[in-house]
């Protein structure tokens, strides 16, 4: 079972070895299937890549966050104007704040009010709950918040410890010390599935690899 390394991509198996599997293969008759040798169509390897890349794609954490309050900012800041209060619908009121903040906010914000409209009941509902966040009674920043239906919550998640004395005094240590509470971008699940998916790939490459090169065809004439 000797490995031959200088053309992995070619085969990763000697002459020796090669020629033992091929008469392998043309003196056994495999079940009345014969051997072809054939490679992976090209069009199902492209296939199987797709698949594995637009898993990735869709189930990557930034694309299931929920709505983070602090995206809605500007939302608060704006729908005390003079300028919404003179609209006359709802509609009217939440398409000229979210035109506004759209183009007030920071540009990382821009893709998540795109991805998470609101209507003008719900933004009257969570005002006054973002309003108290911002006034200082919580603890928490606002971006610790996520924006569930008409209401917000504290986050569920809980990442490093931030605040004064957390150094020192550790987990929960000092009078404003707490635990970040923001979903990541790129959790450990995903980390898991990149790591297995690679793994199974790399090792599918090895097995196919290890097997004679598709231009070499046994004979299976010789198949009993």
């Amino acid at each position: 079972m000797a490995f031959k390394m200088d053309q992995p991509l070619y085969s990763l198996s000697d002459d020796a070895e090669q020629q033992e599997i091929i008469k392998m293969w043309e003196t056994e008759k495999h079940g009345s299937l014969s051997e072809g040798n054939n490679r992976i169509p090209f069009p199902l390897t492209f296939l199987m890549g797709l698949i594995i890349l637009t898993a990735f794609m869709i189930t990557m954490p930034i694309w299931g966050q929920r709505p983070n309050a602090a995206i809605y900012e500007d939302y608060i800041k704006l729908m005390d104007s003079p300028e919404v209060q003179r609209l006359a619908t709802g509609e009217e009121k939440i398409k000229y704040i979210a035109d506004r903040a759209y183009q007030m906010g920071d540009s990382r914000r821009q893709g998540d009010l795109q991805r998470h409209p609101l209507s003008w009941i719900d933004l009257q509902n969570i005002a006054p709950a973002i309003k108290e966040v911002q006034s200082g009674n919580s603890k928490y920043p606002l971006d610790n918040y996520n924006v569930l239906g008409n209401r917000i919550q504290l986050a569920n998640f809980e990442a490093n410890f931030v605040g004064d004395g957390h150094l020192f005094n550790g987990p929960g240590g000092g009078r404003t010390s707490y635990r970040e509470r923001k979903q990541p971008w790129w959790d450990i699940g995903y980390t898991i599935d990149v790591f297995y998916v690679t793994y199974f790939c790399l090792l599918m490459v090895f097995v196919i690899k290890r097997l004679p090169h598709f231009s070499r065809k046994p004979d299976m004439s010789k198949a009993k």
